[in-house]
Formats: C-alpha cells, sequence, structure tokens
C-alpha cells in the first residue's frame, strides 16, 4: 500500500481522516468536483482551489479518447496538463460500461468501446486501465470494474460480479505504485445484500489501497441506494479511505458518512448550476423563477464564494435569462463552494460529536423553490435528468 491514510476522529461509524498523496492531503469526509476531462467547465485550477477543493476527479475514458494518453504522459502528466497541482483521482471507465451499453462490448478479458467521437474502438484491459493511469501520474487510480444496470437479475450480477473480481485480481497484479500513487478496487453487486457483502470481502482479501461502492446512482431507487452503502461499508477494511462513487445529494452524503464512508464525487453541483439551479441553506433556489427578478439578497449570506460576495440574485437572475456566460460560471463557483463547505461542516461534527445532530444543508428549510427545495423529500438521483457522471 502507498497511501496513507490516518483516522484522526470517529463519531458513531462517521469518520474523520487524512489521505496523504503525492501532491497533498486530502482531509476526509471529502467531495471531489468532477473534471470529466480535467477540467470544471467554467472554472480554472485556480477558482477551484479558492473554493476549497482539494481533490479533482478527472475521466480516463474521456482521456483516452481526446487527448489520448500519450499526450497527457509527453506534456509531464496529468498535473502538468491541466495546471491542477493538488490530487488527481481518475474513474476507470466502468460508468461508461453501464452508460454507453450501445457502444461497448465485453468479454473476458476486458471491455472494447466505440468512440461516441468518430466511432474508432477503444481497448479497455485491467492491467491496460492500470498502466494509462500510472503513465498520466494520478494520485488515485481506480481498476475496470463493470457496472451492471438495474434492475438486473441475480445470476445476471453473480455473473458481472465474477468478471469484476477476476479483472481487481489482475488489475492489482499489474500495479506498480512507481509513481507514489495508490489504486481503488470497486465492490459491485448490484441490490443484493449478500452479493454485496461478499464482494466487499473478496476486495478486501486483496489490499487494495482504498475502497469504492460502485454501480449506484443507476436508476435505483433512493432506499436501496442506501442500502447498498449499510450493506457493503460495514464490511470493509477500517484503515482504508472508502469512496461512494456518482452520488451527489446532500442528503445521501449525509447518510453515507454516518454509515462510515470518506470520499464522493458528483457532477450534481456543477451541472445543476449550469441549469440555473442553486444550493443554498435555505433551500434550493431555480435563479431563473421569475420571483428573483427584483431580489437584493445574495444567494446565501452565509457563503463565501463571489457570487454570494459581491452580487444579487437579481443579478444573476438577469445574468442567467440572458444567457451572460458569467452566469454558469458564477452558479457553478457558488455550488461548489457549498458543496466543499458541507464537507467542511461534516468534520467539524465528526470531531465535535454533533454529527448525529446534523441535517444536510440544502434541507434545514423550506424555504427554498419546489420540488428540490423541499425539507422532506429530495427526488432520487436515477429520476433527476441533470444527475449524470459525466460532466
Amino acid at each position: 500500500m502507498t497511501l496513507p491514510f490516518h483516522l484522526l476522529a470517529t463519531h458513531g461509524q462517521s469518520r474523520r481522516g487524512r489521505l496523504i498523496t503525492p501532491h497533498g492531503v486530502v482531509e476526509t469526509p471529502a467531495f471531489m468536483p468532477v473534471g470529466t476531462l480535467g477540467a470544471v467547465k467554467g472554472v480554472t485550477p485556480q477558482e477551484l482551489e479558492a473554493a476549497g477543493a482539494s481533490i479533482l476527479l478527472a475521466n480516463l475514458y474521456h482521456l483516452a479518447l481526446r487527448p489520448g494518453i500519450d499526450v497527457v504522459e509527453r506534456l509531464g502528466g496529468i498535473h502538468a496538463f491541466t495546471g491542477w497541482q493538488r490530487p488527481i483521482l481518475t474513474d476507470s471507465g466502468g460508468f461508461q460500461v453501464w452508460s454507453l451499453g450501445g457502444l461497448r462490448t465485453v468479454d473476458a478479458g476486458g471491455v472494447t468501446f466505440r468512440s461516441h467521437l468518430d466511432g474508432s474502438p477503444l481497448r479497455f484491459t485491467p492491467e491496460g486501465v492500470v498502466g494509462f493511469q500510472e503513465r498520466m501520474g494520478v494520485d488515485v487510480a481506480m481498476m475496470l470494474d463493470e457496472c451492471p444496470p438495474w434492475p438486473v437479475e441475480r445470476p445476471a450480477a453473480e455473473a458481472s460480479w465474477e468478471r469484476t473480481l477476476a479483472w481487481a485480481r489482475r488489475a492489482r497484479e499489474a500495479w506498480k505504485g512507481e509513481t507514489g500513487g495508490g489504486l481503488f478496487g470497486i465492490v459491485q453487486g448490484s441490490v443484493y445484500p449478500d452479493l454485496r457483502r461478499r464482494a466487499a470481502a473478496d476486495l478486501a482479501a486483496l489490499a487494495f489501497d482504498g475502497y469504492a461502492i460502485g454501480g449506484v446512482s443507476v436508476g435505483e431507487p433512493a432506499a436501496e441506494r442506501r442500502a447498498v452503502v449499510e450493506w457493503t461499508a460495514p464490511v470493509l477494511p477500517t484503515d482504508r479511505p472508502r469512496y461512494l462513487m456518482g452520488v451527489g445529494y446532500p442528503e445521501d452524503i449525509l447518510h453515507a458518512v454516518r454509515q462510515g464512508v470518506d470520499l464522493f464525487d458528483c457532477v450534481l453541483p456543477a451541472r445543476n448550476a449550469r441549469h440555473g439551479v442553486l444550493f443554498t441553506r435555505q433551500g434550493v433556489i431555480k435563479i431563473k423563477n421569475a420571483r428573483y427578478k427584483d431580489d437584493e439578497r445574495p444567494l446565501d449570506p452565509e457563503c463565501g464564494c463571489p457570487a454570494c460576495r459581491r452580487v444579487s440574485r437579481a443579478f444573476l437572475h438577469h445574468l442567467a435569462r440572458a444567457g451572460e456566460l458569467t452566469a454558469p460560471v458564477l452558479a457553478t463557483l457558488h455550488n461548489l463552494r457549498f458543496y466543499l463547505d458541507f464537507m467542511s461542516e461534516l468534520r467539524q461534527g465528526i470531531e465535535l460529536g454533533t454529527l448525529t445532530d446534523m441535517a444536510s444543508p440544502a434541507c434545514r428549510t423550506a424555504g427554498g423553490d419546489p420540488p428540490e427545495g423541499s425539507a422532506v423529500r429530495v427526488p432520487p438521483a436515477s429520476s433527476h435528468p441533470l444527475e449524470q457522471r459525466s460532466s
């Protein structure tokens, strides 16, 4: 194992940790903004740092298609190429096995994609995927996995897990760790409790640097998504970081932190921002709504982002309605700051032993626009048209 991970405090099952990588420290629980192609849309690396992000997620499948792994390697690796000097985690393409079902073929050896850009073939194998990520110099690499659809029959889920487990063994064998980064395994098993627990135990035996809970936010109801976390997290090693992939509603993050999960990623804050949907401590605001035309208040008086410090809801409403490019930039910076502040509150809650009393800040009141601003019910990720894994 090459990534030190230290538990600093616990509260119930919740964990306050510190992950040490070649490019910096990640205080956990942590949220990773999604920069599919190496950048969050409309946000510079400097702005992302100022918002408080400590780690960025990029996508291997998309980077392999363009600009290509050779280009990234030749230009000094992913940190030099992107200008982001803090830790980077790369998703391995397993989610695209699910989302690009019509553009890929899965066999025992790996996955062959047909590029969604020009139709050219792209072959991913367990060994090739970890090799690509090592060549780019990422801090956290993910193994190649098969993300099954939902719903899926039990025999198909079992067969899928056996394939992923075989790939995990091959990835673990191929991983060299020469750049100082770490390799995470990915637990699958759909919504079958015993299969999830078995999968977690199978991977734990392979001694990965960390463990991800995958195969969620693929259409399953919110209750089943949360149950998957409850089944899986207790089986994972306590001395290694745990990562819930692609889950981004604040309520789901809070639930998972209470189950002992440490890392999260989702495009939800950035993508919703581009559609004028903004998270605040008073509820969710749809800034294009007419009610904000003359609203002189900041989005959130407790937020320190550029939008909340400098401009009113009325000005953001004007920019969004006019289609001004500044609108999604300010909105994205706000939503990311909201999420990163939320994670800071969770870390503090664990340290102080007050996490059990916390509510998701987006749902403390029903002061926003329905339905997202409801303090009681939030649509599950599977039904939300804006929550997908690729930004």
